[in-house]
Order: structure tokens, then C-alpha cells, then sequence
């Protein structure tokens, strides 16, 4: 029985270069054979056409095509048939599986990694972001650059109107640096694409904040997506039990332990997270046991400043028992209501949770109620941002006064709000 196929996975955002590395790699895969499996949103799969004539491969030979959806999503049950076909039919030495520009790596690696007739013949062997570095840049600098459609550079216009459509109307309303910052937070390696198009401490800044927000991410600079194929393939740099573990705002929470103070902040010195720097990039967790005010919370998010890059984190509010988690990338902040606090939980299931989590954090009065928020930023003021959430708290008079109003948190498990967007 043959080993399985090592599988990479590329992700990046439309234009910035996907369809051009890919080109690039059946060019120079040397003694490898490769397989490629890609979508877009359109109804017709530009990319496949392009990648078959590029690589003078027909697109029924060694290019499987997936249209009108997202392998991550409507088309998942298409993408097993697909891999599995391409198995059972040919042989190859690794498959490129490339996922649209509007899509999250992980629901795919994960469909590699379930137990499933997919997983017996394939492993991940690395998780790629193809990021278009100016646009980048642009996205955490207060600027809100639109997803690319026309206009691209680099000759990588080939991806910018995948089927004519509008790239942000098919992802509703969601904004781009969402997709930037998850897409680059679930990677292996990051390609920094367009390099010619930024100075040399733009790129190094880049590089910085990549690292704030995927510390163990290799990157790598390039024009016209110019990677040598070696460092793609046969790495071995994707580990399956770690893959919830690779945003650094997960790391952050990780490393500052688990010290929770009441409302007044106790400085212990294992809140901060100070990466190699040399523009400032840096993190913080803020903590507390006691409730947000909905409002002032929301007014205090609001007010976060362009050079806090990415927050995340689960916020006790006044007016709900949920859990809700709190997400920033850029202009966009969104936030979902979770599960109930198991301190809310009636007696019989609060202590069947708490016997079954015997290392759940938990305070006398409290329970598991708290607030726990990274933050990771440029340079901006973590004294005055602190005070500002702070001052966000409800106070003694107004924590009893059982108001139910959530503002513009979501109030029901499973509920989703915009707090801001671009």
C-alpha cells in the first residue's frame, strides 16, 4: 500500500497571487508530480482554465475543478469526491489544494485530518497564505482597501474577477482584513507577495506582524509569487493536534498564564508579550471579574485605535448569561454569543461541569465569569486602552440593577452582531 499524498493547502485573498505561485509551481516542480485541485466563486473556474493553459495541462488531467461555491463550505461533500477521484484515478507525488479567496483554511485541512476515506489517503503537509503585501499593510494601517477586483498588479489580474461577480458581495458583508488575519493566523507559511511594491521596512513590518499573529509561521518575500517549490512541499510543517493552537492571541492567553485579578488590574508581569521588534508590535491580555457595560464597552471597542492590529477573547457582559467572544481584525470588530456561563447553569449541571473540568478556573463568587481580551497592536497606548475598558465596567451601583439590555452584543447562544465595521 503506498504512503499517503502530502497535501498543501493555499489560502490568500483574491489578486494576491494565488493562481500566478500555482502556475509557477507545476513550472518548476522539477521531478514532482502535482496535482491541483482549485475553485472560485464564479460560475465558470477561471482559475482552472488558466492553470491548464499555463501549465499545458488539460483541465481533466491532473486539474480538478469545483465551481459555484467554497470548498470550505457548500461544495465540502465536492471536495472529498474530488480528492478521493484524483487518488484512485492518477498518481502524484503531492496535491495543491487551493481555496477560493473568500475561505478560511481550517474547515479544509480539517476535512484531511477527520476520520474519513480522505484522511486514509492523504496527511497535510503545510498551510500557505498568500498575502498581497501592500494590501496588507493597508488594512491595519486605518486605511479600508476594498477586496481586489480590477486593477490588480503584478499579473495576478487573472484572479481578480473570478466570474464576474463581486468578490465582496459573495462573503456578505464581511470585510477583508477578517479573512487576512484568519487566513494568516492558521498558516505555515506566509508568502508576502508584490514585495517590489514596498519598501524594505514596510516588508519588515509585515514580517512583524505576521508574527504577532502566527509566531510560528515561516515567511517569505517574493515578486510575481516566485517561491522556490522546496519550500512548499515535503515540509512537514502542519501538525494536526496544534491546529487551534496557532493564532497568537491563543499563544498570548497561553503564556500569560492563568492569574485572574478583580477589578482592580494586579501587575504581575506576565500580561505582557513582547516579540523581536522593531516596529513596535506588541500584546497584552486585560482580565477582569467584574461585568462590561454593553454600551460603554461597545463605545470603548469602537474607539480602538488603527494600530491595534488584532484583539480576541471572551468578555463578561451585564444583561446575559453567554459567553460572548469578542473579534477585531482592523476596522472590523464582530461578536458571538457562546454557551451560558456554567456558573449560571442550575446546581445538578454546574457541578457535573465543574467535576468533569477540574482545572476550570474558578472564582468563590463568580464562577467562570470573566473577561479575558488580547490585544496585539503598533505602538499604541495599552495604559490609556486599559483605563479606557476600565471605565467600561459597570460600577457597584449599576451591578445589581439586573438591566437585561446587551446593546449591540448578541443576547442568544449562537447570535452573531457587527459592533463595527469599515
Amino acid at each position: 500500500m503506498r504512503d499517503t499524498i502530502p497535501v498543501t493547502i493555499l489560502s490568500g485573498s483574491l489578486g494576491a497571487g494565488k493562481t500566478t505561485l500555482l502556475n509557477h509551481l507545476l513550472t518548476e516542480a522539477g521531478d514532482r508530480d502535482i496535482a491541483v485541485l482549485i475553485n472560485d466563486m464564479g460560475t465558470v473556474n477561471v482559475d482552472a482554465e488558466l492553470i491548464a493553459e499555463g501549465s499545458e495541462l488539460d483541465v481533466d488531467d491532473g486539474v480538478a475543478e469545483l465551481s459555484n461555491g467554497c470548498i470550505c463550505c457548500e461544495l465540502q461533500d465536492d471536495l472529498e469526491t474530488a480528492v478521493v477521484r484524483l487518488a484512485n484515478d492518477r498518481d502524484f507525488d503531492a496535491l495543491v489544494v487551493e481555496s477560493s479567496g473568500i475561505s478560511e483554511p481550517a474547515p479544509v485541512a480539517r476535512l484531511f485530518t477527520t476520520e474519513s476515506r480522505v484522511a486514509a489517503l492523504y496527511r497535510v503537509d503545510t498551510l500557505v497564505t498568500v498575502l498581497d503585501t501592500r494590501l496588507f499593510l493597508d488594512a491595519f494601517a486605518g486605511e479600508t482597501p476594498e477586496r481586489r477586483g480590477a486593477g490588480t498588479t503584478d499579473g495576478d489580474a487573472d484572479e481578480a474577477d473570478a466570474g464576474g461577480g463581486d468578490p465582496a458581495a459573495a462573503d456578505g458583508d464581511r470585510p477583508l482584513s477578517d479573512l487576512m488575519v484568519e487566513q494568516v493566523e492558521l498558516s505555515n507559511l506566509v508568502v508576502l507577495n508584490k514585495a517590489d511594491l514596498c519598501s524594505d521596512a514596510e516588508l519588515d513590518e509585515a514580517e512583524e506582524l505576521v508574527g504577532a499573529l502566527q509566531p510560528d509561521a515561516e515567511t517569505v518575500r517574493t515578486t510575481f509569487s516566485q517561491v522556490d517549490p522546496d519550500r512548499l512541499f515535503d515540509r512537514g510543517l502542519f501538525n494536526p493536534d496544534k491546529i487551534a493552537d496557532l493564532p497568537g492571541w491563543k499563544r498570548a492567553l497561553a503564556e500569560d498564564g492563568h492569574s485572574h485579578g478583580d477589578a482592580t488590574h494586579e501587575e504581575d508581569g506576565h500580561d505582557h508579550h513582547h516579540p523581536e521588534e522593531v516596529y513596535g508590535v506588541t500584546s497584552f491580555t486585560y482580565r477582569r471579574r467584574r461585568p462590561f457595560h454593553p454600551e460603554r464597552l461597545a463605545e470603548a471597542l469602537r474607539d480602538l485605535p488603527a494600530s491595534v492590529v488584532r484583539s480576541k477573547g471572551t468578555v463578561w457582559l451585564a444583561g446575559t448569561d453567554c459567553r460572548v467572544v469578542v473579534g477585531q481584525a482592523g476596522p472590523s470588530i464582530r461578536a458571538e454569543a457562546q454557551g451560558p456561563w456554567i456558573a449560571s447553569l442550575p446546581d445538578i449541571e454546574r457541578d457535573m461541569y465543574r467535576s468533569n473540568r477540574p482545572d476550570l478556573d474558578w472564582h468563590d463568587e463568580h464562577g467562570d465569569r470573566r473577561t479575558e481580551l488580547v490585544f496585539i497592536g503598533t505602538d499604541y497606548d495599552e495604559d490609556g486602552l486599559r483605563s479606557a475598558l476600565d471605565d467600561a465596567l459597570v460600577t457597584d451601583e449599576e451591578w445589581g440593577d439586573g438591566d437585561p439590555s446587551t446593546g449591540p452584543f448578541p443576547a442568544e447562544q449562537g447570535e452573531e452582531t457587527v459592533v463595527r465595521s469599515p
